[in-house]
């Protein structure tokens, strides 16, 4: 979840502090439409698996708790 965390900094210079875990990234504006599939190549590359958008919900996109339970856990 440091990675993302980073990631999300980075795309938001002003962003200070940690985000919580159940913070609303999309209404947020921590990540938008441009920044989207970058995202996914991110949760890709750190879960080692790929992400068929076909399968997947913006829901699934909403919080760090939603990323890591659905794309960063064993179970994903």
């Amino acid at each position: 979840m440091e990675r993302i965390a980073e990631w999300l900094h980075e795309k938001n210079p002003g962003l200070d502090g940690p985000i919580d875990p159940d913070e609303d990234l999309i209404e947020a504006r921590l990540i938008d439409s441009m920044d989207f599939l970058e995202f996914v190549d991110l949760l890709e590359e750190l879960s080692g698996r790929s992400i068929d958008l076909q399968e997947v919900t913006i829901d699934d996109f909403r919080t760090l708790g939603r990323v890591r339970k659905r794309f960063l856990s064993a179970a994903g």
